[in-house]
């Protein structure tokens, strides 16, 4: 009886250092991901909204126990139109974000730091419009990874891509596809470097998928997937009949890190 209680402490002791220790740099462990997008009207809103996620939007998640964000920026040149920054935020779970405000509203450094954001007037808006997408990490990928990559942050490529579905179910095949059929091993293999796979819950193109991987530079990309359409996993896996006609559309964006990114 004393040798298995003390077998019994001896687990518990164990399974309790290991639920304290930190996440690591490389990792961030979430039941739901959020990817917010400002759409902005000019260099003057980019530069009010860099400011507010900089110095106060970001401290105040990792005080608030989100230990990794992800700010993006379009790549290259900017288009018309095309002025947007993407925040990657994993979260813990559909709780977690919906006590997430309070927090920020409880957050006096927050409140100071966000001033200029927080309390911009209505005919002086920071940013035209907030789009939010919600998703849930993939079985086979269940934790956003920050990437290692050697190449300083200005000259590294991270690609977004959505692959959208004609129903639901055509959608979920698509998913299988990364799950079960082992896409994101293939993706992994190959050192795509993915930071997150996940499936959209809620969103403007639904039914999609969404995943985002990174690259050292633009060369470094476009090798990658060119390496990705010869290799003889992927030509094996894509003529499976059950994985057949399960994408409609693909929308691939590039995207260049913010100098204060987690990620």
């Amino acid at each position: 009886m004393y040798k298995q209680l003390s077998r019994r402490s001896i687990g518990l002791l164990i399974c309790a250092l290991f639920f304290a220790l930190p996440i690591t740099a490389s990792a961030a462990k979430a039941g739901l991901y959020q990817l917010k997008i400002y759409h902005l009207k000019d260099s003057i809103q980019q530069q009010a909204v860099e400011n507010y996620l900089e110095q106060a939007y970001l401290p105040a998640l990792h005080r608030a126990g989100i230990t990794r964000v992800g700010v993006f920026k379009p790549f290259g040149p900017v288009e018309a139109g095309g002025r947007k920054l993407y925040v990657f935020i994993p979260l813990q779970s559909f709780d977690q974000l919906s006590k997430l405000q309070s927090k920020l509203d409880a957050d006096a450094r927050y409140q100071s730091a966000g001033t200029a954001y927080l309390r911009a007037p209505h005919n002086a808006p920071v940013y035209e419009r907030i789009e939010t997408i919600l998703m849930t990490p993939f079985v086979k990928a269940p934790e956003a990874v920050v990437p290692a990559l050697k190449n300083p942050k200005p000259g590294r490529v991270y690609e977004l891509r959505s692959y959208e579905g004609p129903t639901e179910m055509i959608s979920k095949n698509k998913i299988d596809m990364f799950n079960a059929g082992d896409e994101v091993g293939l993706f992994k293999r190959l050192g795509f470097n993915a930071v997150f796979y996940g499936a959209v819950v809620a969103g403007a193109t639904m039914p999609n998928l969404m995943y985002m991987t990174a690259f050292e530079d633009k060369a470094d990309r476009d090798l990658h997937w060119k390496n990705f359409g010869a290799d003889s996993q992927w030509k094996q896996l894509s003529a499976r009949p059950e994985y057949q006609k399960n994408v409609s559309k693909i929308v691939s964006l590039l995207l260049s890190p913010a100098a204060y990114s987690d990620f």
